[in-house]
């Protein structure tokens, strides 16, 4: 039976017990290249993770030593030449941070740019912050070619006209989740071709939604123009890797082998990874037979 959560329980699992399990360089090593390996063997063949820089002052390790230690790993891991998969990261901000500390991850990311790091992206509890002050840190992210990534209209209280309008103003290239999101807001998103991350069982287990798998709303963005990408949020929390996640569009929408693998390669043109990992991809999928 798979685990059910709610908006309330789901964060408390990373500050009670995620975090003090990986809470030194050899945990943090060894869960990343367990995530790398578990993501490839379930036929993944770009990724891009996200982590929020946090210090591990008990074993001397800085908020940069924390983000370099995962590069470290992802960089030996693209440079095998035995590894089908390619993956990149993405630093998170917290809602409940500063702006200072905002300031402080927008400064990793670009001192970790040429290393792999893609893109900015805001996160954690969607009850907290004032997410106006956070402005700044993403405009200067934007400005020096970093991509953009929101947790966005998660629950009522982070969907309010007002929030959904400044986070829109950082100019975001991808949104996740866009679960309490009006006529209007859709309509802009679409227009701007913003590239909009869905994920299904999350939204069920979690009961961010109303209903189950098929009132999912995949089942409206799937008919927009969007890119649209398939993603999971969390594989450890919700026990469910990509692979699930595409057998649940599947099962509860009808789709076909042929409309799995256009939903699959829809998401390229809104990676964060460059034109040559597009190129990349598009050369895989030509090559594809359902």
């Amino acid at each position: 039976m798979l685990p059910e959560y709610d908006i309330n329980t789901f964060f408390p699992l990373f500050s009670s017990y995620t975090y003090k399990l990986c809470n030194d360089r050899y945990s943090i090593e060894y869960s990343t290249q367990a995530v790398l390996q578990d993501f490839q063997n379930d036929g993944v063949v770009y990724l891009e993770l996200r982590t929020t820089p946090r210090a591990v002052p008990e074993d001397g390790m800085t908020k940069r030593d924390y983000v370099q230690t995962i590069l470290t790993i992802l960089q030996n891991h693209n440079n095998n030449p035995e590894n089908t998969m390619r993956v990149y990261l993405i630093l998170s901000v917290d809602r409940r941070n500063s702006a200072s500390e905002a300031d402080q991850v927008v400064d990793l990311a670009l001192e970790c740019q040429s290393a792999g790091v893609v893109g900015l992206d805001l996160c954690g509890d969607c009850s907290k912050g004032d997410v106006r002050i956070f402005s700044g840190a993403f405009a200067r992210a934007k400005t020096a070619g970093l991509k953009i990534t929101l947790h966005f209209a998660e629950v009522e209280a982070s969907a309010t006209d007002g929030e959904l309008e400044t986070l829109l103003s950082f100019q975001p290239d991808r949104l996740g989740h866009v679960i309490q999101v009006k006529d209007r807001f859709r309509d802009q998103i679409e227009k701007d071709k913003i590239g909009v991350e869905l994920c299904l069982s999350c939204n069920v287990q979690a009961k961010m939604i109303s209903g189950s798998y098929p009132d999912h709303h995949f089942g409206t963005w799937r008919h927009t123009s969007v890119p649209l990408a398939l993603s999971t949020d969390d594989v450890g929390v919700f026990g469910s890797p990509l692979s699930r996640e595409y057998y649940l569009a599947s099962t509860h929408f009808g789709l076909d082998q042929d409309q799995l693998k256009a939903l699959a390669e829809r998401p390229i043109p809104s990676i964060f990874g460059g034109d040559g990992e597009k190129a990349r991809l598009y050369k895989l999928f030509s090559q594809f037979r359902t």
